[in-house]
């Protein structure tokens, strides 16, 4: 047990998480860039907070900026150029409609906006806010993009003062909200379908259509989004290389959320536009605890087997322990033994359970369950599954295999040449 623990604390370091919220970051802010570099350790009050096309994420203060959660702070013309003194708000635009403005970086500065690609200046930019934006008013406060699912249709959210102004991008319409009981952001952050406001060194989560706020608010940022002396885990980190992972379990969700497990973390891998972030398994899990053995999804559930127990909950927006769970493998599932990977690829019934050199498949519509067929595998000492519209992908290591269908795997005699995982993958160094 003890080397997977070690290698899931690596993976821990790559994503440099605090056990109940957003990733945190590196103590050292200075790293001789500039004598006049802000130290965010010693508590900040943001300008500004957005990711880029990449999933980095831009923390600006005055002339600085940190390009992402780790490293020193710099001169924020080195990544933009064009841009001259302090801004007062950025996002990132959500507009899969228009590809000549998703994913770009809208700074604001008094009067004016500046839109970036890759940090290269846009034709015809700055502007007046009024010619990109027309219903927003000038030196805001914050802003912070909102993709239609999580507001009612794509929009920005504006701040200045205790108004909030929702822009939606397709008409270009503007409703003036006042949200009295949130602090007047300086800087509004959406991370992980979750949205935060920033107030001097503290921050407070808040719903983006009610600006609801749920749960012990404010919390200092510095235990959550850096890492400082005294705040947080603290302590120096490394980046994970691709060749050191080692998975537990895969699985892709009805909604599309794609998840990796290593001992007793988690990751989605399928908000690389966030960045690639970790959790403990707890925090959507709460039952399971220490890691699971395999995982899969099926009917708007998802299905955690650790040991000979099987943890069923409801994959709705928080994820429920279904009354009666855990149960037995065996009562569930009919198998017996342990389960070292498992897969439902999308659209079908059968639950693909691997055993050491065996696949067994069970009917997940009949009643009892049983093992309906079983096929040996060129292959032993899978570690995790995972099956999509493109293939299944099964993996062993820190490489994977990779094959077109269950029938192509079950028939296969002979293995194919494995794959390595990268960093496109889940974020780690190639």
């Amino acid at each position: 047990m003890e080397p997977v623990i070690t290698r899931t604390l690596i993976l821990l370091v790559l994503v440099t998480i605090s056990t109940t919220a957003p990733l945190q970051d590196a103590a050292v802010e200075d790293g001789g860039t500039s004598p006049a570099a802000p130290d965010r350790c010693a508590g900040v009050e943001f300008d500004a907070i957005t990711p880029n096309e990449k999933g980095n994420t831009f923390f600006f203060k005055g002339n600085h900026v940190w390009n992402g959660f780790t490293g020193p702070a710099q001169l924020s013309s080195l990544h933009f150029k064009e841009l001259n003194g302090p801004i007062n708000a950025a996002f990132r635009m959500h507009n899969t409609e228009n590809p000549d403005d998703h994913d770009h970086i809208y700074l604001f500065q008094d009067d004016k906006v500046y839109s970036y690609f890759n940090q290269t200046l846009e034709e015809g930019y700055p502007k007046q806010i009024q010619e990109d934006f027309p219903g927003v008013p000038t030196h805001l406060d914050a802003a912070v993009e909102c993709p239609k699912g999580e507001c009612m249709a794509d929009s920005v959210l504006f701040f200045k003062g205790q108004d909030v102004h929702v822009y939606d991008i397709a008409t270009k319409a503007v409703k003036t909200k006042t949200w009295s009981h949130l602090p007047s952001c300086t800087s509004a952050f959406r991370w992980l379908e979750h949205y935060y406001c920033f107030h001097g060194q503290n921050f407070t989560r808040f719903h983006p259509v009610s600006g609801e706020v749920t749960g012990a608010y404010p919390k200092d940022a510095r235990h959550y989004f850096m890492t400082c002396p005294n705040f947080g885990h603290g302590g120096d980190r490394k980046p994970l290389k691709c060749s050191d992972v080692k998975l537990n379990a895969a699985t892709t969700d009805d909604g599309g959320r794609t998840y990796f497990f290593a001992g007793p973390i988690y990751m989605r891998v399928d908000t690389h536009r966030d960045g690639f972030h970790a959790f403990p398994i707890t925090r959507a899990w709460r039952e399971v605890n220490d890691g699971v053995d395999a995982v899969f999804s099926y009917d708007s559930k998802i299905y955690l087997i650790k040991g000979d127990q099987v943890y069923i909950y409801k994959a709705d927006a928080h994820f429920t322990l279904i009354e009666g769970y855990p149960k037995t493998v065996k009562e569930e599932l009919g198998i017996e033994g342990t389960v070292d990977a498992a897969f439902v690829c999308p659209n079908e019934n059968i639950a693909h359970i691997i055993q050491g050199n065996s696949m067994r498949d069970v009917d997940l519509t009949a009643t009892p369950r049983v093992i309906s067929q079983n096929f040996p595998l060129p292959l032993s000492d899978i570690d995790a599954g995972l099956c999509g519209d493109d293939g299944i992908r099964l993996f062993k290591g820190s490489q994977f295999y990779y094959y077109e269908s269950p029938r192509i795997l079950a028939m296969g005699r002979i293995a194919p040449v494995a794959s390595d995982i990268t960093s496109a993958l889940m974020g780690c160094e190639d």
